[in-house]
């Protein structure tokens, strides 16, 4: 069977667009304009994304590992979940060359479930639905996984899921380094995640590398057209976009000046000198994407089950391979219409990276046919999120005629 599969892989055959895992049947005609009074009545105020991205470094999920803490699901309650892992599984030949073994990805998806419907002795809204939260798209290539869940009465909202994989590894295209891109439609507002497993590598010129990766993530993926061939086809002409993952860059500075700053605490220095700051003012193919603020410590490369960077003293030994510390784990995003609240990362040890998570809020264009609709979410609803984050439904950019803005 390898010939087979290394031969497909080689030649960069494509897999379908809808072959991916879901809680449910897509429909992919394109959906009705209309909805019925009663539907409109019960449509929730659905105002919040949370986006994750993780590198677990080959380690298989425990049964017990709490996601809560990734998740933040005690402190927010989001309506639409994006985790995007890479590594679930070792990169060894078996695994890159080998068919798609998904019982990691389900592991991974049972312990996503569990967290996000889970129901808390302090839940008094909970509303008996031990499915609130379902998976909408799920979708591996060798150890780069992304997992998309949303609220049970948002999906009918979703249309035109579909997924692209991209790899870029071994002989530029096996699946050890690359992306797996989904897109979606929300109401008339088309959104497209990414995540992705650059090119590796701490010394002078590697970034070159890993801008060639994102080159070809970006020229290489395709989504269909659509029924009605209005969908959009690239990454870049999708409304709202984001990038998430472990991308790789690293610190331009010698091992040990990064090393003290890091002790130090001064990040500001730190990211004066990191690659992919650089490469969002001054570089080629992220240029004009954002980032928000990053508060948080380095999140590479630590001793799996430790607080302590690698290449430090440890139990009284020196690491074999030294590796500066980092902000590999990253989300940007590109498109206007994103505002993002929260960037930080937590503080699991199961890998030698650290989770990163971010939370937003974007623009969703609703049709004039849910003229109702609209004027629901615009009401009292988004005046109950309007203190906490500050957003304002006067003179502001951020809010347009026949446009919903919820959290993401």
């Amino acid at each position: 069977m390898w010939p087979t599969l290394v031969v497909n892989k080689i030649l960069k055959k494509r897999l379908g667009s809808t072959n991916f895992v879901a809680d449910y049947h897509h429909t992919y005609e394109q959906p009705l304009l209309s909805i019925d009074e009663q539907s409109i009545h019960h449509h929730p105020n659905y105002n919040k994304y949370n986006y994750n991205t993780w590198n677990v470094g080959g380690v298989a999920p425990h049964q017990d590992l709490n996601l809560e803490d990734l998740l933040d699901t005690c402190n927010n309650s989001c309506d639409i979940y994006v985790l995007g892992f890479q590594e679930i599984v070792p990169l060894k030949a078996s695994n890159v060359l080998g068919s798609e073994n998904s019982e990691v990805s389900s592991k991974w998806n049972s312990l996503i479930r569990e967290a996000l419907n889970k129901k808390t002795e302090n839940d008094d809204e909970w509303k008996g639905d031990p499915q609130e939260f379902q998976c909408i798209i799920s979708k591996q290539m060798v150890g780069v996984f992304i997992s998309v869940w949303t609220r049970k009465d948002l999906r009918p909202f979703i249309h035109h899921p579909s997924v692209s994989c991209i790899g870029c590894g071994i002989m530029g295209c096996l699946g050890n380094k690359g992306s797996v891109s989904v897109r979606f439609r929300l109401h008339e507002t088309s959104f497209c995640f990414v995540c992705s497993h650059l090119a590796s590598g701490g010394r002078e010129g590697d970034e070159k590398h890993r801008n060639s990766n994102v080159a070809e993530i970006f020229s290489r993926t395709t989504f269909p057209k659509g029924p009605l061939f209005d969908l959009p086809r690239k990454i870049l002409d999708h409304d709202h976009v984001v990038l998430l993952g472990d991308l790789n860059y690293r610190i331009s500075l010698p091992e040990e000046s990064t090393r003290l700053l890091v002790e130090k605490g001064d990040w500001d220095s730190l990211l004066q000198n990191d690659q992919l700051m650089m490469e969002l003012e001054n570089g080629n193919m992220l240029r004009g994407w954002h980032e928000g603020p990053i508060k948080f410590a380095p999140t590479y490369k630590y001793f799996p089950n430790s607080d302590m960077y690698y290449g430090c003293c440890y139990h009284g030994k020196k690491a074999e391979k030294k590796r500066a510390p980092a902000w590999c784990d990253r989300i940007v995003w590109y498109g206007n219409g994103l505002k993002q609240l929260v960037y930080n990362r937590s503080e699991s040890k199961l890998s030698d990276h650290r989770p990163v998570k971010a939370i937003f809020i974007a623009q969703v264009r609703v049709s004039t046919e849910l003229g109702n609709l609209q004027t629901l979410f615009l009401s009292e609803r988004f005046e109950h999120i309007k203190t906490p984050f500050g957003v304002s439904t006067t003179n502001d950019d951020f809010l347009c005629k026949k446009q919903l803005s919820f959290r993401l």
